[in-house]
């Protein structure tokens, strides 16, 4: 019998919303043999089920963050990086977990993002960074990602991920903690599948609106206006509008910008609730330091990033997609298909399909072509988009590494061949590494590596988007783009004096 008060009861009620029956299964199963802590939550003060320990989740944060090093390029700009630090530190410091310790990277990504880890690993895109236009919608963002560190929210998903797949193989769960194999070491690629996820799609509703709420009482106790929050929504939903009407969907950042709507009431009570600051006691509202980081800032691709990859990189500009082929390979094209080779090692063709049912690559990959003996598979989820791959066996009996790729309203269809049988794993890898260069081309990506930056002037009494986007270096829409940077979409002209940002 479960005794009142025991930590028993107390992990069963931190549980409370599954259902009973489920509660006493892996009550039995997993609850007794590896309770760790129904422990409370250091933001919200309610119970919270979590399996791991604070330095686990450290350790755990930073195994991640040195993956995250290894395999996205980071925007290299000692000052814009420590201006970035300062404002984060400014919000970790009154959070409820301000002894942390807590690391900000900038990514030299022009995808517009944020995220964070466990243990207090904060990345913010280069691409965000663009179309913010003050120090407390940057502030914002960042107290958003720090409430989800704060409140622990990839630990608690882990958890629950956890027992969820106990219960459907308890049996199986019991033998391995038993036996001690296979439980504490999954953690890491538990946390590592909850990032991948979350950074497309967030955390779901509830802990998005309580990362707000938690991010608006951040931003109160730092001096800035908590509303703040609601213009980062704005400004996020802009950019939501045009992607949808230019390519046909949304996407953008996983966080506010995926779980709630514009005028989101649930979320404007939420900031609401945690008070207001009079006009006088907003004390962090000058952003000449944020003009100053933000004029120079490079928006689209680096140079960087595109030399790092420009010796094989091809461009479909017709279907919007690019990706880099294997160095050397020859490529041959037609409107809907490309195809790399290289004689003697193998072969790698991309057709474009429409996607005519909503339906998880990794079925598609079995239902609409046939592949039902898919080895080595495991999802693809690179630049926001999702995928599968794996090996199976080509027409011919060679090793073919295959993938589906969503993108917009079609399916990328990629089918590899690997005709050396010397050396087999080397080149699937280059096949692999290939399909994983995927993604969409980016607004004002130039084909010569010419970089395109911000530059601050003051509106004059006749500023005009259509007038200046005539003469802009944007490529594509730049009147609609120019109104994105600026705050002033679909509509509305900046006051004489008011700074604005231009694009050369």
């Amino acid at each position: 019998m479960t005794k009142l008060g025991s930590p028993e009861l107390k992990t069963l009620l931190c549980l409370g919303s599954f259902p009973k029956t489920f509660l006493m299964m892996i009550y039995a199963a997993v609850i007794l043999p590896v309770l760790t802590s129904c422990a409370v939550n250091p933001a919200t003060g309610g119970p919270n089920l979590v399996l791991m320990s604070e330095s686990r989740e450290k350790e755990i944060g930073a195994e991640e963050h040195a993956k995250v090093l290894a395999s996205q390029p980071v925007y290299q700009d000692a000052d814009l990086l420590a201006y970035v630090t300062e404002v984060g530190n400014r919000i970790a410091a009154v959070s409820h977990r301000p002894d942390l310790g807590y690391t900000y990277t900038i990514i030299d990504s022009p995808s517009i993002n944020a995220m964070a880890l466990p243990g207090g690993y904060v990345y913010v895109n280069r691409g965000l960074l663009t179309f913010m236009n003050t120090e407390a919608q940057l502030a914002a963002v960042v107290a958003h990602e720090i409430g989800h560190i704060t409140a622990r929210h990839a630990v608690q998903q882990q958890a629950r991920g956890a027992l969820a797949n106990a219960a459907a193989t308890v049996g199986g769960f019991v033998t391995a903690v038993a036996t001690g194999s296979g439980y504490a070491g999954s953690q890491i690629s538990e946390v590592a599948s909850i990032w991948a996820q979350t950074s497309l799609s967030g955390f779901g509703r509830e802990m998005e609106l309580e990362a707000d709420s938690l991010g608006a009482e951040y931003l109160l106790e730092a001096g800035y206006d908590p509303a703040a929050m609601i213009d980062v929504v704005t400004v996020l939903k802009n950019q939501e509008d045009f992607n949808r009407r230019v390519t046909g969907s949304g996407g953008g950042y996983h966080g506010l910008f995926a779980t709630h709507p514009r005028s989101d009431t649930r979320l404007q009570q939420a900031i609401a609730s945690v008070g207001e600051l009079e006009e006088g006691e907003v004390t962090m509202s000058d952003d000449s330091a944020f003009r100053e980081q933000i004029d120079g800032l490079i928006i689209g691709a680096s140079a960087a990033s595109q030399q790092q990859d420009a010796r094989n990189r091809y461009y479909q500009t017709l279907l919007g997609y690019t990706l880099v082929f294997p160095d050397e390979w020859g490529i041959r094209e037609t409107t809907t298909t490309v195809t790399a080779v290289m004689a003697g090692k193998g072969s790698l063709r991309v057709e474009a399909q429409r996607l005519q049912e909503n339906i998880e690559p990794r079925v598609f990959l079995r239902e609409k072509l046939g592949i039902t003996d898919l080895q080595k598979s495991e999802a693809v989820s690179q630049y926001r988009l999702l995928g599968h791959t794996g090996v199976t066996a080509s027409a011919s009996g060679n090793p073919e590494r295959v993938a589906a790729i969503y993108l917009g309203p079609r399916v990328f269809v990629f089918r590899g061949e690997v005709t050396d049988s010397t050396d087999i794993e080397t080149v699937d890898a280059a096949l692999l590494e290939s399909i994983r260069t995927f993604r969409a081309i980016q607004r004002g990506e130039t084909l010569l590596g010419d970089e395109m930056k911000i530059k601050y002037v003051q509106a004059s009494e006749f500023f005009d988007f259509s007038v200046v986007g005539q003469s802009s270096r944007i490529a594509n829409y730049p009147e609609e783009t120019l109104r994105l940077l600026n705050g002033f979409y679909p509509s509305g002209t900046p006051e004489a004096g008011e700074w604005v940002k231009l694009v050369e």
